[in-house]
């Protein structure tokens, strides 16, 4: 008896998946250092993630508020469509994964 509720119970443990290879925002392959993106912000109430290079995520965050990126940006596509991140990635398209720089806030041009 002892046995079939063991392996009932090893049955509803979750297999955890598999490492990301590849950044979800510029899609070259992950380095060393891997920072998961709240697509909504945890302040916004947010709970999905998605594996980005270091670089990746603070050009997102240079671009983006919190309330903004809850608003206009909760998925990696409306992201790429902005102006400002396809100019990052077209950079970014040729570093290799563990290339690092400063990251600056984007300009904000007035009317």
């Amino acid at each position: 008896m002892a046995g079939r509720v063991r392996r009932k119970a090893l049955a509803a443990i979750p297999t955890p998946a598999p490492p990301p290879d590849r950044c979800a925002l510029c899609e070259r392959p992950l380095g060393r250092r891997v920072e998961w993106h709240h697509l909504v912000p945890k302040s916004e109430g947010g709970r999905d993630t998605a594996p980005l290079h270091p670089i990746c995520h603070r050009a997102i965050h240079a671009a983006f508020g919190n309330t903004e990126l809850a608003r206009r940006y909760s998925d990696l596509d409306s992201l790429r469509a902005e102006p400002a991140i396809q100019r990052f990635l077209a950079w970014i398209a040729g570093k290799p994964p563990d290339f690092s720089a400063p990251t600056r806030r984007a300009k904000v041009k007035s009317s």
